[in-house]
């Protein structure tokens, strides 16, 4: 209500509240320009010279068009200064109303008699305690409803239409043919069975295994008396089976079966999700267990396997057991974000085929000289670029948003305005806000409880380090082998950048510097390890031993 209440008022507010500000800071310009204006007519009459005391008409002429100009840049002035003072009031309340909304949503979750949710809904997280879910939408969604930024989104749409009207030339005048070729695709996406297979089995262990233990344990902690026995074995039972089955277990099926690139990233990934899913489901619920002590004879009460299932599916990180939901789906809008994925896709493979593979290829065998690998570096970065800006937007917004639709999941802040940070502080917290949320309350905040609000900065690295060799681990199982760029440009340069270009920096110049910087690290990631790739074809391992494996190719390859 009091949200609500806010919001029915904000007009008022704005009215009685700024409409005074700014009227007298209109006021105030106006009598400044006045100032200003008659005293450069005045000014002018003295410099210019007049006939009979009389300017001629021409003279006066010439003078109000310069006071006409002159009238006109301070009115523009005027208006910029009032839009900016207009929109820094209306966010502040905005922000002030959704805190209070908030707050307002909490305490009527928390009082008992207008409770509707289960009963043990409050047992697993109070919304005071951690990140607090609420219904809205992904931001693209908003901006792309505005005509100039739908024309931004038109733009990349004529650039697709043009690398497949190149391609198909391209492929007319070398072999005569209108049908372009996706042999690219196909390659990358084998043995899809293997895949299905190796997920259903990921799956089934993490629905199941990580549930029934916990019941299991919660039975025997509250009715035998060596809780902690029973802690300490069953942690390592459940660490066991998370290892053979979410860890060693995707990596013997990828080498064993030789996967392609994006079968070998879909297992990556989805063993590092469901890791992290498993994880999370353990955090959340295990303190609830230990506080709430079942009666006599009753088992402890645990979540329902169905929300761990629906859990599983939500597009999100953090385990509650219930989430704010639409009323129904929209499935035109989940068919047209799957054409959006798939057409990412296909973008994806005419930028590598149209602006990678050639350049990087070396059918003349001629070695990488320090100038071509500058050279070819600057020249990754665009097609880095885009295929950074394809992965976000097809992954962030349609794929998630996608399931989010499908599981009438209400929240889509799935990330927020990156794209106008002046910090890489700003654009950590901002391009992924679902991995974020993660590594801050598991990692970040936990780090600080358990070491008592001290060492901060240590806390920050470690997420860094983490991070980073996540990342690394997920390009390696992509690429097929081991080069670790990703790792020492987002745990090295991006944790120091994120100190040196700190929240302090506001101006619109570090923007510019923080997109500079992107644009750069995307191209000495493409130009790196696309050298690295046919380096191996040109210069194929000759052992199996572990500096073998370890050692860049591309440091040695001599391409005779």
């Amino acid at each position: 209500m009091t949200g609500q209440r806010v919001l029915y008022q904000l007009p008022h507010v704005f009215c009685f509240y700024d409409c005074g500000h700014l009227q007298a800071r209109a006021m105030a310009t106006t009598d400044t320009s006045s100032n200003v204006h008659h005293r450069n007519t005045s000014t002018s009459q003295r410099d210019h010279p007049t006939e009979n005391g009389v300017s001629t008409p021409v003279k006066l002429a010439e003078l109000q068009l310069e006071d006409l100009r002159l009238w006109r840049k301070h009115m523009e002035q005027v208006k910029v200064g009032v839009l900016e003072e207009v929109q820094e009031q209306i966010s502040g309340l905005l922000d002030r109303t959704i805190k209070e909304s908030v707050e307002s949503f909490s305490k009527h979750t928390n009082s008992p008699v207008d409770r509707k949710e289960p009963k043990n809904a409050s047992r697993l997280h109070k919304p005071g305690d951690g990140k607090a879910f609420i219904a809205r939408q992904s931001l693209l969604d908003e901006l792309f409803e505005i005509s100039h930024i739908r024309t931004i989104y038109h733009m990349f749409i004529a650039a697709l239409f043009l690398f497949i009207s190149s391609t198909i030339a391209v492929d007319y005048i070398d072999q005569g043919s209108l049908v372009p070729e996706f042999d690219l695709f196909f390659y990358a996406f084998g043995q899809l069975s293997v895949v299905v297979w190796s997920w259903l089995l990921m799956f089934s262990y993490t629905l199941l295994g990580p549930y029934f233990a916990l019941c299991v344990w919660g039975e025997l902690y509250h009715s035998s008396g060596w809780r902690v026995l029973v802690s300490i074995t069953a942690g390592l039972l459940l660490a066991v089976a998370e290892t053979a089955l979410l860890l060693v277990f995707p990596v013997y099926v990828i080498l064993h079966h030789q996967l392609p690139p994006a079968s070998r990233f879909i297992l990556a990934i989805e063993q590092i999700r469901f890791f992290m899913k498993s994880y999370s489901f353990i955090r959340e619920t295990v303190p609830a267990v230990i506080q709430n002590k079942p009666k006599e004879g009753c088992p402890p009460k645990t979540p329902t396997l169905s929300s761990y299932l629906y859990f599983l599916f939500a597009p999100t990180l953090i385990f509650r057991e219930s989430y704010p939901r639409n009323p129904y789906i929209r499935w035109n809008y989940i068919g047209l974000n799957l054409f959006k994925i798939m057409s990412s896709i296909f973008y994806l493979n005419f930028i590598l085929v149209r602006l990678c593979i050639p350049v990087f290829t070396n059918e003349d065998n001629k070695p990488f000289t320090t100038r071509t690998l500058v050279l070819a570096m600057f020249h990754a970065s665009f097609p880095g670029m885009l295929m950074f800006l394809l992965g976000f937007y097809a992954f962030l917004h349609c794929w998630l948003n996608t399931f989010a639709e499908l599981m009438r999941f209400a929240d889509r802040m799935f990330y927020q305005d990156w794209w106008n940070s002046t910090s890489f502080a700003n654009y950590y917290r901002t391009w992924n806000i679902v991995v974020h949320d993660w590594l801050y309350y598991y990692g970040y905040r936990d780090f600080l409880v358990l070491s008592k609000r001290k060492f901060r900065s240590a806390a920050m690295l470690g997420v860094f380090a983490v991070s980073g060799l996540v990342h690394e681990y997920a390009l390696t199982m992509l690429l097929g082998f081991f080069y670790p760029v990703m790792f020492c440009t987002f745990a090295g340069f991006g944790m120091m950048f994120n100190f040196a270009i700190n929240d302090k920096r506001k101006s619109h110049f570090w923007n510019i510097i923080m997109w500079t910087c992107l644009m750069f690290g995307q191209g000495i990631h493409v130009c790196l390890y696309c050298q690295e790739w046919y380096a191996l074809i040109h210069c194929p391992r000759t052992g199996t031993s572990f500096w073998e494996l370890v050692t860049p190719r591309s440091w040695f390859c001599d391409y005779k």
